[in-house]
């Protein structure tokens, strides 16, 4: 006798890409009515409004795995949180509805809302620890660097492979105080760099494009973006090494109890294992990456990358959007001033 209450695990479905995308333009449409007002919170909550809206009617039974945080301090897409219509396969969900949410508030480039998918399982859980030393490279450098190397030697790799100089290679770092001994020592190899403030995801894909001008992303980042991003490098072929980076003793102290080994070098394919998963951004401001939104009298232009690891197709997708559609769905008040603001 068969049992029909037996679930039977299904591969991801190509067709998931387009109901993915609309779930990030959802976002990034959502957050572009707070561009440049200088209200991070407010952007973001827009965002993750509207994202969990669309998310909810995809046909996917998704559980949350890297999210806006902790269910306590995070009412919607919190880690953990069930997302999709309760049908499909049994998914991994990492959503990023603002990457760059001061980006955003500043009205600077490079602000994405971002959506990963994997199968169930198979996306690296970070355990609390927030940050993690990173090294992302396009598929040319793929096999060539070793985050245990250090800067200089892999640069030295990298220059090889290019057939230039180091003084001809780009590092993309963010732009924070911890990173003072990594820019000196990338300096003292000849090499350039492209500092970013915000949103290392863009950072980590730019490294992966050859015509970003950028060839390799070095420094400490986000556990939650460092793994989203090895979505995306994974679909393009490229690769991410990472180790995890307690702040504290205390996080260090978490980390070990749940098991991690901080000198364990984590890959692509530790991050995210298997072979099917699902990478979606939308800009929110325009960057090397993607455009940002547009707003224009009765609509609003956006636009998508989608990517796919399975069969490595990746997507720019250009699209239009009718306000009073978009209306039913985020929580923007399309006479241009967002609804926190309203008496």
């Amino acid at each position: 006798m068969t049992n029909t209450r037996t679930r039977v695990p299904q591969d991801l479905d190509r067709n998931l890409a387009l109901d993915l995308v609309r779930v990030t333009e959802a976002a990034a449409m959502a957050a572009g009515r707070w561009v440049g007002r200088g209200d991070k919170e407010g952007g973001d909550g827009a965002a993750v409004d509207a994202m969990r809206k669309l998310i909810n009617s995809i046909q996917m039974r998704g559980v949350v795995v890297i999210g806006e945080g902790e269910k306590d301090n995070a009412p919607m897409l919190f880690n953990g949180e069930q997302v999709g219509d309760g049908t499909g396969p049994e998914v991994d969900v990492a959503v990023d509805p603002v990457d760059g949410t001061t980006l955003m508030s500043k009205g600077m480039p490079n602000a994405l809302a971002v959506l990963a998918v994997s199968e169930r399982g198979a996306m690296f859980d970070p355990s609390a620890v927030f940050y993690m030393e990173k090294l992302a490279v396009g598929p040319a450098y793929a096999d060539v660097v070793d985050i245990e190397a250090g800067p200089a030697e892999n640069l030295r790799r990298i220059a090889k492979v290019k057939g230039t100089d180091v003084a001809e290679v780009t590092v993309c770092v963010l732009d924070r105080s911890r990173h003072q001994d990594l820019v000196g020592e990338i300096r003292r190899t000849g090499a350039g760099i492209r500092f970013i403030s915000d949103g290392d995801i863009a950072g980590s894909i730019a490294a992966a494009r050859g015509e970003s001008g950028v060839d390799v992303l070095m420094g400490i980042g986000g556990t939650p973006e460092g793994i989203i991003s090895a979505c995306a490098l994974k679909c393009m072929g490229g690769a991410m090494q990472a180790k995890l980076w307690p702040q504290d003793a205390r996080e260090r102290e978490k980390a070990l109890a749940a098991g991690h080994d901080l000198d364990r070098v984590l890959g692509t394919d530790d991050l995210v294992t298997g072979d099917n998963c699902f990478f979606v951004a939308t800009g929110v401001t325009s960057g090397d990456l993607l455009r940002g939104v547009r707003y224009a009298a009765g609509g609003a232009y956006t636009q998508s990358i989608v990517m796919r690891s399975k069969s490595g197709t990746i997507r720019v997708i250009d699209s239009y959007h009718r306000l009073e559609k978009l209306a039913l769905y985020s929580a923007v008040d399309f006479d241009g001033r967002p609804l926190a603001e309203q008496e």
